[in-house]
């Protein structure tokens, strides 16, 4: 029977290394963002519970059904494959003391393939390479949320409400703040609510202030997918999703007795227009265009929150790269066929930030007082599309010497192509930067590896 094992040193107790695996959101926040893995159900805990996700085996989609047991709680537990694409699959989580303040993370797993000795002995290895991969980014990805929720450890754990909460930013944030031990409230739209939900309309402008009471903060995801073409019709539902819900939030927000602490309501580098090769920092003025405009609506939608003495934050994202999804997920088929390429002469500006840096950033926001109004949330090092692209073709070893002609892009997408991928932003996080804020990934090499599993 093949076994795969992997060690690291965890910053923190083995008592916390467990609670981090424990709670609600581990098994989302371990998922390597390359897999293609859609989690379907899950219920109980590692002391006794189940877990239902598909996951892409070649060609088809393969379901897989675990359950956890076997807890010794702070030390180990144990998962098991019922069903799914192994013929066993038996996965040992183990905690172990080092000293006051740190321990090792140990992942034992033995395993059997469905046709027995002859595949195990042929695709051992290929499967290793496998577990190798997922494991070494799990291991690198809890090292490196422990480090950040330990800056706030002395704070007490909140409850957070989110809209947008099945986004790309938005589900991670939620798995995020509750592997650290916080409560999350998500905002859905239609139907019924289930645990852990609040069911919202921001179409109507409905959402019983009522419900969020007892809420420490409230987190704005909320906004229709910039992707597409803009039409009319385009337009107006990218600018309506974003200032019908901030304004229902907002206003509900307004009429609580006891408003959370803290409005986080998005906005993003969009805000600035097109700048060139200017370094742009919260202090710089609003530019010209559709995006600017949105930016402004979207914002200033958020004003009643704040004039009710809530602290209010408008975080301005830039290019979120992820490989779950969003524009590096969409860049990668190309890229990884060799047809990756810059657009126009490349020289336009892209202000990026590594997906696990935001979702700390955003942790950083809620908890830090002395931080209000616009906040960039991008990397210290914004780079140029022809940079960006030369190191995406780089990580991936294909070349990247393509290149999409301006005017398509300029003329085809009616606008979303002129501002969001030929126009340049150089947004730096001057106010995260001036706070401390610890970035992982400030270098898009580093983020681009870790988020691929390239090492």
């Amino acid at each position: 029977m093949p076994i795969f094992e992997r060690r690291s040193v965890m910053p923190a107790p083995a008592e916390e290394v467990f609670a981090y695996h424990a709670r609600p959101g581990a098994f989302g926040r371990l998922v390597p963002p390359w897999s293609r893995v859609r989690l379907l159900d899950e219920s109980g805990d590692v002391a006794g519970g189940s877990v239902a996700f598909d996951v892409r085996v070649g060609p088809v989609r393969r379901r897989w059904v675990g359950e956890t047991g076997s807890a010794l709680p702070g030390a180990q537990f144990v998962d098991r494959q019922v069903e799914g694409p192994f013929a066993s699959w038996e996965h040992v989580h183990r905690f172990v003391p080092v000293d006051a303040g740190h321990s090792e993370l140990v992942d034992h797993v033995e395993y059997r393939l469905p046709a027995g000795d002859l595949t195990d002995l042929v695709a051992e290895r290929a499967v290793g390479r496998v577990l190798t991969r997922a494991f070494r980014f799990r291991h690198e990805r809890t090292r490196l949320d422990l480090e950040r929720h330990a800056v706030w450890a002395d704070r007490p754990r909140i409850t957070v409400a989110i809209s947008g909460a099945s986004g790309l930013i938005g589900s991670h944030l939620a798995d995020y703040l509750t592997t650290a031990g916080h409560r999350v409230m998500k905002l859905v739209r239609g139907g019924e609510a289930g645990p852990g939900e609040v069911s919202w309309d921001p179409s109507t402008g409905t959402l019983d202030h009522v419900v969020l009471e007892g809420v420490d903060a409230v987190v704005n995801l909320s906004g229709a997918s910039l992707a597409g073409v803009w039409t009319a019709r385009r337009r107006r539902e990218i600018l309506e999703s974003r200032v019908g819900a901030t304004r229902t939030l907002a206003e509900a927000i307004a009429r609580m007795d006891r408003p959370p602490a803290v409005f986080v309501s998005a906005s993003a580098v969009g805000a600035y227009g097109s700048r060139g090769g200017e370094a742009v920092t919260e202090q710089t003025s609003r530019g010209d265009g559709f995006l600017a405009e949105v930016c402004r609506a979207w914002e200033e939608a958020a004003g009643p929150a704040r004039d009710a003495g809530v602290r209010l934050v408008t975080p301005r994202f830039g290019l979120v790269m992820s490989a779950a999804g969003g524009a590096l997920a969409a860049m990668l088929p190309a890229f990884r066929m060799g047809l990756g390429g810059r657009i126009g002469d490349g020289r336009q500006y892209w202000a990026w930030i590594a997906l696990d840096d935001l979702l700390a950033a955003l942790e950083w926001v809620i908890h830090d007082d002395a931080l209000a109004g616009p906040v960039n949330m991008t990397s210290p090092e914004p780079l140029t599309n022809a940079a960006v692209t030369k190191t995406l073709g780089a990580v991936l070893s294909r070349p990247a010497v393509l290149a999409a002609p301006a005017a398509l892009v300029r003329h085809g997408t009616l606008g979303m192509g002129e501002e969001m991928l030929l126009a340049g932003v150089r947004a730096v996080p001057a106010l995260l930067n001036a706070v401390g804020f610890p970035f992982a990934f400030p270098r898009l090499e580093a983020a681009l590896r870790y988020e691929l599993g390239r090492p």
